[in-house]
């Protein structure tokens, strides 16, 4: 079967790649070095997801002059060796590889900064496995306004004209509003950070958990003929919505 003008958005860390501990414990260590109290475990999974200095101001209550510190130290630790730690999910490079083999194109929206989501892909040699990457500005400390709306709306515009059906896969609450924004629905998948019952909350359209799954899910859908649709669109998104 092929998917032409098919068009699948991947989030990045809790989903494409585990980190492995490199965010939270390099958060921690960062948190450590400037002298800083550290949230407990629940609270630093929870760290994973938003943009670095969102959570670092809500959820580890670093005072805003110390935002720009941490930050450098969490990134230069990242840099040396967080990156390599990190690993793809198991089956999701076949995953993506197949939808690419059915004609869809496959991109990335991650809030990570752009530049440092190139590096990681990279690292992990996913990179040619995808049409684009899309996330946050290189400077973290200004958030976007919308968070990870307007990164699936970058890529959605990357991609106009080239697709008539899109969708988000996500770890979090935040890809699922970010989809729902643009007018997408978003797959959950429960190999990342999310809290129990959290994609469910937030309306993920379906929750999956593991890649051959999700494979599973977004074929059965596309294949389905609209006239015989038993279950609502999972695409409910088309451009121009």
């Amino acid at each position: 079967m092929t998917n032409p003008g098919r068009l699948v958005l991947f989030d990045l860390d809790g989903t494409l790649v585990d980190p492995a501990g490199a965010i939270t414990g390099g958060v921690r260590a960062a948190l450590l070095a400037h002298g800083l109290d550290v949230p407990d475990a629940e609270r630093l999974r929870s760290m994973v997801g938003p943009p670095l200095a969102v959570s670092l101001s809500a959820i580890a209550q670093v005072p805003s002059a110390l935002i720009g510190p941490v930050m450098a130290t969490y990134r230069a630790g990242y840099l040396e060796h967080g990156m390599a730690q990190s690993r793809p999910y198991p089956g999701i490079a076949e995953c993506v590889a197949n939808l690419r083999a059915q004609g869809c194109r496959v991109a990335v929206a991650t809030q990570k900064p752009e530049w440092l989501a190139e590096e990681l892909l990279g690292v992990q040699n996913l990179r040619p496995l995808f049409d684009s990457v899309h996330g946050s500005p290189r400077d973290e400390t200004t958030a976007l306004p919308d968070g990870k709306a307007s990164i699936i709306a970058a890529a959605l515009r990357r991609h106009d004209g080239a697709y008539d059906d899109a969708v988000m896969v996500g770890d979090r609450r935040h890809d699922v509003e970010g989809a729902a924004a643009n007018g997408l629905a978003c797959i959950g998948v429960t190999w990342g950070f999310a809290a129990p019952g959290e994609l469910e909350a937030a309306q993920a359209v379906a929750v999956v958990t593991d890649a051959d799954e999700l494979g599973e899910v977004l074929d059965s859908v596309w294949s389905r003929p609209a006239a015989t649709a038993a279950v609502p669109p999972v695409f409910p998104g088309r451009r121009g919505a």
